[in-house]
């Protein structure tokens, strides 16, 4: 499958879904809540029914796991080689709380892979993505598009952690890695900022999804980066739970 020959299509997707988020963005939205407690919007919704109904016209023939409507079964989804995973909105309480870090996410998943991955960060004006082999790019606020490529880190080791999850055992892995520094960022824009090489790990030792992370997560690995289950082995994707174990991302560094 030729990846690239979609990401301009891809691309466009994603940033009609930018553009609709932040039309509700920009009004006095209400936030309602899922059964599991999480927040939801009309941009959650309107965002998720921009990607589906853009990837059913560009990939018909390709299924769809949206955070938004999560409910194929297991009997039919354990027989997808090849499936597209979407997150409407990374970031729910960055997006209600107003912060601006919040990221509209899709990406491609084949055999467990992320191979390609499309994040946009729309209050930014931000995009980011990434196709396996081929690399990665950043779309800056200006329009200005450069390649990414992770770094080494510096003699202090810039930790991205998650504003809303800084449990103690995401403490404890912290302080094992000596001189550090901690990047604030929200989202999946803490994956961003390492292949953008403007930060060097981040550990999620709590509860995430798989479609919080396949996006960024094939934008990081692109950048030469990677994101490994705690005994070293990838993070794989299509799984029965669509709960991610912890999971540490990083630079090839680490």
């Amino acid at each position: 499958m030729n990846h690239a020959s979609l990401l301009d299509n891809l691309l466009q997707i994603a940033d009609t879904a930018s553009e609709r988020v932040m039309a509700i963005y920009q009004t006095d939205f209400e936030v309602n809540t899922k059964e599991d407690d999480s927040p939801i919007t009309a941009a959650d919704i309107a965002s998720h029914h921009v990607i589906v109904d853009g990837l059913k016209a560009l990939t018909p023939y390709i299924p769809i796991l949206s955070e938004e409507s999560a409910n194929a079964p297991w009997d039919e989804r354990k027989h997808w080689i090849r499936f597209w995973l979407v997150d409407p909105i990374d970031g729910t309480k960055d997006f209600t709380n107003r912060t601006g870090e919040f990221t509209v996410n899709i990406a491609l998943i084949e055999n467990g892979e992320p191979v390609m991955g499309v994040v946009t960060a729309p209050a930014l004006g931000e995009a980011y993505w990434g196709i396996k082999g081929q690399g990665a790019w950043k779309r800056e606020a200006d329009g200005v598009t450069r390649k990414l490529q992770v770094v080494e880190p510096p003699e202090a080791v810039r930790t991205v952690a998650s504003k809303n999850h800084l449990n103690q055992e995401t403490r404890d892995f912290i302080e094992q890695l000596g001189k550090h520094e901690l990047v604030q960022a929200g989202s999946s824009l803490k994956f961003c900022r390492i292949a953008e090489g403007k930060a060097d790990i981040y550990p999620r030792l709590g509860p995430t999804c798989e479609w919080d992370t396949g996006a960024a997560h094939a934008v990081l690995a692109a950048a030469g980066g990677k994101v490994n289950k705690l005994d070293g082995t990838p993070l794989l994707y299509g799984k029965e739970d669509v709960l991610n174990p912890y999971f540490v991302a990083s630079g090839a560094w680490y």
